[in-house]
């Protein structure tokens, strides 16, 4: 069973690898960031992976750090991508 885990792994490292070089190569920002986006949810499959295939909880608790990491990534983009702070705002009546 192992094997198959690690074989999961590699395969998902390739798509990791494609999306870096998509990052790199991005024309626009929200490719990049979705690119980024990628690179850390096959970063977490790969971690979930190597965690199943030694048996090791550490494995996914470092995961669930990085999937609440990239949602902070994500809220942070959407903030900046606006261009204004929406707190300052004060609606009109």
């Amino acid at each position: 069973m192992t094997t198959i885990f690690w074989l999961a792994a590699s395969a998902i490292l390739l798509t990791v690898a494609a999306a870096l070089l998509r990052g790199l190569r991005g024309p626009e920002r929200p490719d990049r960031v979705m690119a980024v986006q990628l690179v850390g949810t096959g970063g977490l499959a790969v971690a979930i992976l190597i965690g199943a295939a030694r048996e090791e909880a550490a494995y996914l608790d470092v995961a669930l750090v990085f999937a609440v990491l990239a949602a902070f990534v994500v809220v942070a983009f959407v903030r900046g991508a606006q261009g204004e702070d929406p707190e300052k705002e004060t609606p009109q009546l």
